[in-house]
Parts: structure tokens; sequence; C-alpha cells
């Protein structure tokens, strides 16, 4: 990347997004794309019922990133993403929560530029609109997981940001603005509501670059804010704002605002809002190195709600993580 292009991504206030170095929805909905060894690529989805009751999360993994089992293959040499893969599926609210996330090698890998199976489960984009059918067992206690996401974007915004101050690391917010219609047969499970599409790419892992991120993106859709700290004394703080055109401006990064540390494992979890306060409105996942949470803040003078992420890869990085707790929701299935 250029020293030109990479001026491109810097904020200014109020001000449109640039053209950036890419912007080609087809492109980030590739799933034939080439992840180098070592490396990863992930498409994210999230969801919240229009009642505010049920959520949940998809997160497909070409070379899973938060694997114990592809961080002991990068330490014995160069490991292949593809035999690294995983649907992370989770489900949240009252009586169906599920959790899974089945590691699987390559021979359960099937792929082309719109199409993703591993093992069961499987993605497709035909165009117009993202089906997920979703076949998993849950851990660590093992139940079935079955139904279908269907995303309906409402706009599409394609740039691509570089996270990281080496230029290893790239995320571009494919659909920030969405619907989605959730049917799950196990558990019995339907809603529609509010949804989010994104995806990330890298070609080191992430412990190697980052030591934590936040990131939060609004039910609304129309504002996501960035903030990363790599290990070089850079990474990408980015607080956009999405208009009824599709088109993105930077906003200035509102104050921080601290929330409550995670009730089991003490993740900190600084996030921005207006007036410099946030509300934790439930934590949806609280593990060693990451959580995710739903919390209120002030953006643009408005109350809102939004889906907050916090990584400490300090902790991830930790072999008592890794090989002691991690294969307990992370089983991998060898055939």
């Amino acid at each position: 990347m250029s020293d030109r292009q990479n001026q491109k991504q810097k904020p200014t206030p109020e001000a449109d997004v640039p053209p950036p170095i890419r912007q080609d929805p087809e492109a980030a909905l590739d799933f034939s794309i080439a992840v180098e060894d070592n490396g990863y690529a992930w498409w994210y989805l999230d969801a919240v019922s229009d009642d505010g009751v049920y959520g949940l999360t998809l997160i497909v993994f070409i070379g899973s990133v938060f694997s114990p089992y592809y961080a002991t293959a990068r330490r014995l040499g160069s490991a292949s993403p593809e035999n690294h893969c995983a649907m992370n599926a989770i489900l949240y609210g009252p009586g169906v929560g599920r959790w899974s996330m089945t590691e699987r090698g390559r021979g359960s890998l099937s792929r082309d530029s719109h199409h993703l199976a591993i093992g069961p489960s499987r993605i497709d984009w035909d165009g117009q609109r993202l089906v997920a059918q979703i076949e998993e067992v849950t851990a660590p206690l093992p139940r079935r997981l079955r139904g279908s996401i269907t995303l309906d974007p409402q706009i599409l915004y394609a740039p691509w940001f570089t996270l990281d101050s080496r230029e290893d690391h790239q995320w571009v917010p494919i659909a920030p603005r969405s619907r989605v219609r959730v049917e799950f047969q196990n558990p019995a499970l339907a809603f529609d509501g509010h949804a989010y599409f994104d995806s990330n790419r890298g070609r080191v892992p992430l412990e190697q670059s980052f030591e934590r991120w936040n990131w939060c993106r609004t039910l609304h859709g129309r504002r996501v804010l960035y903030d990363v700290t790599d290990r070089y004394g850079g990474g990408a703080h980015l607080s956009l704002g999405f208009g009824d055109d599709g088109r993105a401006r930077h906003v200035p990064m509102p104050p921080t605002a601290e929330l409550p540390v995670t009730t089991w494992w003490r993740i900190a979890r600084p996030t921005h809002s207006d007036n410099g306060q946030a509300r934790l409105l439930r934590t949806l996942v609280d593990a060693p190195f990451y959580s995710r949470s739903e919390v209120g803040l002030e953006l643009d003078g408005e109350a809102v709600t939004a889906v907050h992420e916090s990584i400490e890869l300090n902790r991830f990085a930790n072999p008592l993580v890794q090989y002691l707790l991690l294969p307990f929701r992370t089983p991998r299935r060898f055939f």
C-alpha cells in the first residue's frame, strides 16, 4: 500500500470517507479468496431481535484465529489456515442460549466465490442476500444447533481499512445496516431483527500484531467504532457514521466511556460515548480473553443501543488459556 493510499484512510472531522483502496461488495463477499499460511479470513454477522430479547452471532473462520490447535500448528512451523476452519454460532436469550465452535480440517471445507461450507454448515451469497444453514453441536454440553439465518442488507458498503501500522490486517464493514430473519428448529426460535455484517482478514496471527481492541456497532446501523492498539505503537481509531444513501463519514471519536469489567474474567470494556458515559445492558460472552456485550451509549446526541466487543490478545497468548481452557469450548473434529 502506498503512503498516498494510506493517507486516504486517516479520519478527518465530519468528512465523507474518501474513495477507499477498494470498494467492491462482491470482492468482500468472495469466499474463494486466498488466505496465506498462518493467516486468516473471517466473516462476522450479529443480530438482535426487534424486541431486544434474543440475539445471535455467527463467525465463519478460515484460519480460526482463537484456535488452540491452529496456535500449536503455527508454533511448529508454517500452518495452513484451511486446515483450521470453524463456524462459531451462538444464540442468546432466555431458554435458548447455545454456543458452538467445532474446528474442522481441509477435508471438511468446500468453497467458491459465493458459497462456503464447513462440515454440515454453509453460507451462500446470491448477490442480494446472505443465507446461512447451521448444523452444529454445542460445547461443552453437546446439543444440536440447527436452523437458518437470512440477511438482507439495507446498504452495501465495502471499503477496506487497515487496522495495524504494519498493514498486516484489514477490516471491511460490508453491510453495517441489515435486516435478518432467524429460524431455528433446535432450539425452537424465530425472530426478525437488526443485523450487521463485516469481514476481517490478515497475513499473520492476531496476537502477533495486537495487544487489544474494542469495537462496537449501533443496532440502528448508523455508527461503528473501532479502537485498536497494536504492538508497534499504532493501530486504527475509527469512528464511522453511515447515511441512508450508503455513504460513510468520519466522525470525531467521542470521549472514552468505561463499562464495568466482566464478572468472571475481569476483561476491561472501554468504549466511547458523547457524554463520556456508557451503560452495560447485558453481557453476552464472558470468556478468558474476550467479551461481547450489549451497551447503552449516546452518539450524535441520541441514546442508542450497541453491540460491543473487547479482546485482550496478551490473555489469549497465555498457554494456560490456550491449552487448558479453550479446548472445552472449541473442540476439533479430525474427520
